[in-house]
């Protein structure tokens, strides 16, 4: 309420000024037409006459014709008058009467010698000029900072302001002389100021290399926006020869570091006008080869051009090239536009890296193997060599190996038992063998006969005596065998590869084939065949390491063991005893693993003897002979693998 007080007080002041002064001009107006009619009585002596008008409703014209006529005086009168009067003086002179009409109808008395000119008034001070205003423009020098307050000024005038109280060249082009601006900045950074001052009055700022600062109109297809970074700028909307397309947005330039890039966003415009207006902005010498058809929805801040040429024709069959500075733009198998790129494997074999990259990437690049030098020539647009390029350096990484130890132990446990009482004949046998640590002697016959003699004469009867050649053989043996054999192999194998080792021996049957030929109607020959077939007995270990990326590794594992339990003396296949084991497990690098153990046992009981009494009891311990083994092996294996970068 207050606000709008003294708001009212200071218009009614205002008004009051303007009445008063206009009253004060029109009374000195007043004064000079009537110090310009007395200067002229002495030559126009009817000026002071009196005069008796009583005429009304009469034209200005006529009515001072009459009084020219009646008081002999020379008056010329402006076409321009034209107005009724309706005055009546009674004793009045002329000089009055004059003076009165121009003080009431606004009128200009000028005279020339003797002659009377009256002409409509027209107030001089309606084409002096306007006082200059003061530009509310104030700049701390200390800070840098500008504060400004305007309202419809003069552009031409603040920027000279602007230029006085900164220092700093405010340029002010002609189109833009008489634009009237307003803004409210206050305490501002110089540059911001002179941004947002364009930005409110729909014009743009441009500081230029050598720091001026020039104010322009906008271009054609040009607008002020707000970009991501809440700073205002200028950017080019786009215009499509369809009127039907989609709405399209907009592509502008901006310094950043000292570097020139290019933000853009836009749906549905065609790829040509983005490469066009990208290189027109970027003041970029360009050459397009071929049509570029299709369109493109696109939103990025801040691209370099070549950064901004790549995205937009990414996934077409176009791409660029430069030459002398000259970007040559078309179709990608075009002459002139295709890029050779050769790149040499460090780390992995070409015929690896050729089969991991996709299919759809080969129908756009020609790959070709040099092997001798382990490198791969490709050919093809810029935008897809550096595509591809990056994908065979991503996997162009040292593979690591994986030395795998196997520690593997045999432990064989074995027990004999063999017992028997064996008689015959035979020349030169001597009585003699071993007791301990297990009986095996053999009587002679003198031996024999003597023991028989010495059992008659105890029992009083006489046994006889055995053939010279006669001997008998005592056996009561048993043997324990604990043998423990050890095997370290050593594998290394590269990260996902399968490594093996087959240690082990072969052993070679005989297969005889008998094969009957009819040679007539009544006879046949005879062919016997003799093949030999190898039998294997083998060890074989088989190690897949897979390294994660905590260097844990995962280990697939797969043991066969086939072993012979006899090698037969008549060519028949040896008999084999097989043991096998796979699993997969997680273990971290360098731990050791144990793998339980894989046991075989193996028994065997033989007896030979005489007919019929050798299975008779107790008759059987005299007249037979027999042998029981028992065999055990059991297999244990340690593995400790080892990443080797």
């Amino acid at each position: 309420m207050m606000n709008k007080f003294f708001t009212l007080l200071s218009l009614v002041l205002l008004l009051s000024f303007f009445a008063g002064r206009a009253r004060a001009q029109n009374k000195d107006r007043t004064q000079l037409i009537q110090q310009r009619l007395e200067s002229i009585v002495v030559e126009v002596p009817g000026l002071g006459q009196k005069v008796q008008l009583m005429v009304t409703g009469i034209s200005i014209q006529d009515y001072l014709n009459v009084l020219a006529k009646t008081n002999k005086l020379s008056i010329s009168i402006d076409p321009k008058l034209n107005f009724q009067v309706y005055d009546t003086f009674n004793g009045v002179t002329a000089e009055n009467i004059l003076v009165l009409l121009a003080q009431k109808y606004n009128l200009d008395i000028t005279t020339v010698g003797a002659i009377i000119y009256i002409t409509p008034y027209q107030d001089p001070a309606q084409f002096a000029k306007p006082p200059a205003k003061d530009i509310a423009v104030k700049f701390d020098q200390q800070s840098g900072n500008i504060s400004m307050m305007l309202d419809n000024d003069s552009l031409a005038a603040v920027g000279k302001k602007i230029t006085q109280v900164s220092g700093n060249n405010v340029i002010i082009p002609n189109a833009l002389q008489n634009k009237l601006v307003s803004a409210f900045i206050q305490n501002a950074p110089f540059e911001t100021a002179m941004e947002k001052l364009a930005f409110s009055n729909g014009i743009k700022m441009v500081r230029t290399n050598d720091n001026f600062y020039l104010f322009q109109p906008l271009d054609e297809n040009e607008e002020l926006y707000v970009n991501g970074d809440k700073h205002t700028g200028v950017r080019r909307t786009f215009k499509t020869e369809n009127p039907n397309s989609h709405p399209m947005g907009g592509l502008f330039t901006r310094m950043v570091n000292g570097q020139n890039l290019i933000s853009a966003d836009a749906a549905g415009t065609p790829i040509a006008d983005l490469v066009k207006q990208a290189s027109q902005e970027m003041n970029i010498n360009y050459s397009i080869y071929s049509e570029l058809k299709g369109a493109i929805n696109i939103h990025v801040r801040d691209v370099s051009y070549e950064d901004f040429l790549s995205l937009v024709l990414k996934g077409t069959e176009y791409t660029f090239h430069t030459d002398n500075g000259v970007y040559l733009i078309g179709d990608a198998q075009q002459e002139g536009l295709r890029t050779f790129r050769a790149i040499k494997l460090q780390n992995r074999s070409i015929d690896t890296v050729v089969a991991m990259i996709p299919a759809e990437w080969k129908k756009s690049v020609e790959i070709k193997e040099f092997r001798e030098q382990n490198t791969l020539i490709l050919s093809g647009s810029g935008a897809n060599l550096a595509e591809m390029a990056d994908f065979i350096k991503q996997l162009d990484v040292l593979v690591p190996s994986v030395l795998v130890e196997v520690t593997m132990i045999d432990i064989n446990k074995s027990r004999s038992v063999s017992t028997g009482i064996g008689a015959g004949v035979s020349d030169s046998v001597k009585t003699g063998g071993t007791i301990l640590p297990g009986m095996n002697f053999t009587f002679s016959s003198s031996s024999v006969n003597n023991a028989l003699n010495g059992v008659g004469k105890l029992v009083g009867v006489n046994l006889g005596h055995v053939v010279p050649n006669f001997y008998v053989s005592l056996s009561a043996l048993e043997t324990n065998g604990n043998v423990e054999v050890r095997s370290v192999p050593k594998l290394l194998a590269l990260n996902g590869h399968t490594a093996t080792i087959s240690i082990g021996n072969s052993v070679y049957y005989k297969n005889s084939t008998q094969s009957f030929i009819p040679t007539n109607a009544s006879s046949s020959s005879t062919v016997l065949t003799n093949a030999y077939i190898e039998s294997d007995a083998n060890m074989k270990i088989s190690v897949k390491p897979v390294i994660s990326g905590n260097d844990q590794i995962t280990l697939g594992i797969k043991i066969d063991i086939s072993d012979f339990t006899s090698i037969p003396t008549d060519g028949s296949p040896p008999p084999k005893s097989t043991s096998s084991y796979e699993t997969s497990m997680r273990i971290n690098n360098e731990d050791m693993i144990l793998l339980g153990g894989i046991e075989r046992t193996e028994k065997d009981d033989n007896v030979s003897g005489f007919p019929i009494l050798s299975r008779i009891p107790i008759l059987k311990y005299i007249f037979s002979n027999k042998t029981k083994a028992t065999k055990k092996v059991i297999s244990v294996i340690y593995i400790r693998p080892i990443i080797m970068r």
